[in-house]
């Protein structure tokens, strides 16, 4: 697995660029390619490049196209949150960092710059972000302006933010702290934070403070007289020249930017001969106000003198303007190479982030979110396409799914029915489905028809069934369905949407059969729930099973959880746990338990085990101490189906958890069934897993 780190801010100008410009040389060092992304940028004027991205891929020279590093301008996300489509945000970002994930061993991911509208929601968004990718954070705090209160609680609340959404945090910055307090900082930081978080104190830096000339002239939107070569410089204070020179000659400081109205010669003069002079500091500019410039001799005289530092012209007069510059906020641009090579300076004399680079290569993400898994099936099912068939043909859930699969190109479909009225149905709901890519089979009028009826007289013939028989049933979709998978003329079907469940899995039970070594079929559903994705056995087939029974589900089910991504930790739930419940269903949970240790010791198993104990952290560790399943199951086994069908659309409907399944376990070739009262997006998620059972997990 790739990995990756998430750089996380509370506000604006606290230094982000810092740690991506310092983290990212450190892991250039360690790394041959390292990949950079930011999921969101701010509005960028059209032509214009996001600062951030153009300073990180040409300093460093990283070969990744400028269009490929980033999703959505913030305007973009607060549009999609105010329509209701923030899934769809989650979802494009991580469909480009899977992209980048491919060419590189290493990405660092940068968050938004909390600037501009939609900051209110923008930290909710990051948290969201990280947690979805599935990578640590790096918190970085700003102590500019800020009272130890205000900076130590914005530390702990941010935190708590990511941590309480089991997102890890790796490290927390403390930056633009004043120097003499450094060695306060990090003992603050350290008292609140668990000893396995770096924590790095940096001092506030003047030089990266302050504003360049260039960005001055920006914000003023100023006219370069002179010195345009000399624009990088640095400011230090600022001040109006107002008195007579004599007096103002000794106000000036290292770097000073004078800013005068216009018609002020002699401060002009003067402060441009003291820039030259030993006996003053030197200056970084000079800004005229008032929209005057000097008269023709002395621009002239100006024009004669060599290495003269910027003098620029603004409309505005000099109390606004002097609000102004003192309002700049300094960024860091591609071309500021002696601001980035301070600021990287700055990084490795304050951050030691070697020891924390083994630690993100060894990390292993915990659990996976909904979004990421959903992408991931999808992603597993484009791998090896497969062909699934779909009997239920003329059902308007079913061919509005077909849509979305075909047009995504996920898998190979058949729909059973008569072509025409399929046609016709589509055409009525505007699908434009493309019935080029789509196959049509009427199980009546199908060539195959008599072939299919002879292989189930064959194989039912001991059951009593005749010619007549097998005919009548293959003129059936299920039948004909499942036949064609037998055949191998498709690798899997699901069913359901106008059926029961019997009509859909009886074919499959009757000649597909099971798995050898595997006596019960049984389900389980993947429940997406807001942050995690659970997996819930059996809820749609067995009414009362075994002990027996309930060890193979539990060890089907935790099979199936492994094949799609999740380490299956296990709780085998009843009305008590551990040893303190008597009765015979108690009984029959904690048998099922020992049987699942003995066949399968590499599993984490708790039972039996009431559901909050598995699922609440806190409540897991005082019922199941020193359990490392319990408050952190995954796979949730019930004791019979009345309890598993109740539990899962409790939940489903309380909670708005996507319930994607049931999947059936146990057969030979995948056979899935739908809910009638099944949508369009459970059909879509229902195929997909099917497609991805086929490649044989």
């Amino acid at each position: 697995m790739n990995k990756g780190i998430y750089i996380a801010t509370l506000e604006s100008h606290s230094g982000k660029s810092m740690i991506s410009l310092g983290l990212m040389r450190t892991l250039l060092g360690k790394m041959e390619k390292v990949g950079y992304f930011r999921p969101i940028i701010g509005n960028v004027p059209k032509g214009k490049k996001d600062n951030h991205i153009d300073t990180v891929l040409s300093y460093f020279d990283l070969n990744i196209p400028y269009e490929d590093t980033y999703v959505f301008t913030r305007s973009e996300v607060i549009k999609k949150e105010n329509e209701g489509k923030s899934g769809e945000i989650i979802d494009a970002i991580i469909s480009r960092y899977k992209k980048l994930e491919q060419q590189f061993d290493f990405i660092l991911v940068e968050g938004s710059d909390f600037s501009g509208e939609g900051s209110v929601f923008e930290f909710d968004v990051n948290v969201l972000i990280a947690k979805n990718l599935g990578i640590p954070v790096i918190i970085i705090a700003s102590g500019d302006n800020k009272s130890w209160e205000e900076l130590l609680g914005n530390q702990q609340m941010a935190f708590r933010a990511f941590t309480e959404k089991e997102v890890p945090v790796m490290a927390m910055v403390g930056n633009k702290i004043q120097e003499d307090n450094l060695e306060l900082a990090t003992k603050n930081m350290q008292e609140f934070l668990p000893k396995d978080v770096a924590v790095f104190a940096i001092p506030l830096v003047e030089t990266l403070k302050s504003p360049t000339l260039k960005e001055i002239v920006k914000a003023l939107d100023g006219k370069v007289l002179f010195g345009e070569k000399f624009l990088d410089n640095q400011t230090g204070s600022f001040g109006v020249g107002a008195m007579q020179l004599r007096n103002y000659l000794t106000t000036l400081k290292n770097e000073s930017l004078v800013i005068t109205p216009g018609d002020r010669a002699d401060i002009i003069l003067g402060a441009l001969q003291a820039n030259i002079s030993s006996n003053y500091p030197r200056i970084s500019g000079i800004i005229l106000t008032g929209g005057l410039t000097p008269e023709e001799s002395i621009l002239k005289l100006i024009e004669g003198l060599s290495d003269v530092v910027p003098v620029i012209s603004v409309e505005e007069g000099t109390f606004a303007v002097t609000n102004k510059v003192g309002d700049i906020k300094s960024n860091i641009y591609a071309d500021s190479i002696q601001k980035i090579q301070t600021t990287i300076s700055v990084f490795e004399r304050y951050v030691n982030f070697d020891p924390l680079v083994e630690n993100l290569m060894n990390y292993t993400p915990q659990g996976i979110t909904p979004r990421m898994f959903q992408y991931s099936m999808v992603q597993q099912a484009q791998q090896s396409k497969k062909h699934i068939v779909l009997p239920e043909g003329t059902d308007e859930r079913v061919l509005t799914a077909a849509k979305r699969l075909v047009d995504m190109d996920i898998v190979e479909l058949t729909l059973l029915g008569n072509p025409e009225n399929i046609k016709k149905i589509s055409a009525n709901l505007a699908l434009n489905l493309d019935f080029e890519k789509i196959n049509i089979i009427d199980p009546i009028n199908s060539p195959n028809l008599y072939d299919y009826a002879e292989t189930f007289y064959e194989l039912r013939k001991h059951k009593g069934v005749n010619m007549d028989m097998a005919k009548d049933r293959m003129c059936d979709v299920s039948y004909f369905g499942s036949m064609m998978i037998y055949k191998g003329q498709a690798d899997g079907m699901v069913s359901g949407a106008a059926h029961t469940t019997q009509h859909t899995i009886l074919p499959a039970l009757q000649f597909i059969k099971t798995k050898p070594g595997v006596s019960v079929v049984s389900s389980v559903f993947f429940m997406c729930l807001e942050d995690r994705v659970s997996v819930f056995g059996d809820c749609a087939i067995n009414p009362n099973p075994s002990a027996e029974d309930l060890a193979e589900i539990t060890i089907s089910s935790a099979e199936s959880a492994s094949a799609f991504g999740i380490e299956p930790k296990i709780a085998m739930l009843s009305y008590s746990s551990g040893a303190s419940g008597k009765g015979e269903e108690v009984d029959k949970v904690r048998k099922a338990t020992q049987l699942v240790k003995e066949q399968r010791p590499d599993f984490k198993i708790e039972g039996p085990i009431q559901y909050d104990a598995a699922v609440d952290i806190s409540v897991g560790k005082s019922k199941l101490p020193g359990s490392e399943v319990a408050g952190q199951a995954n796979v949730l086994i019930f004791p019979d189906l009345n309890t598993g069908n109740n539990t899962y659309k409790a939940v489903q409907r309380e909670t708005g958890a996507l319930a994607i399944g049931p999947m059936l376990q146990g057969l030979n070739k995948p056979v899935n069934d739908l809910s009638r009262g099944c949508t369009v997006a459970d059909i879509y998620n229902t195929v997909i897993l099917t497609a991805i059972q086929a490649q044989g997990i």
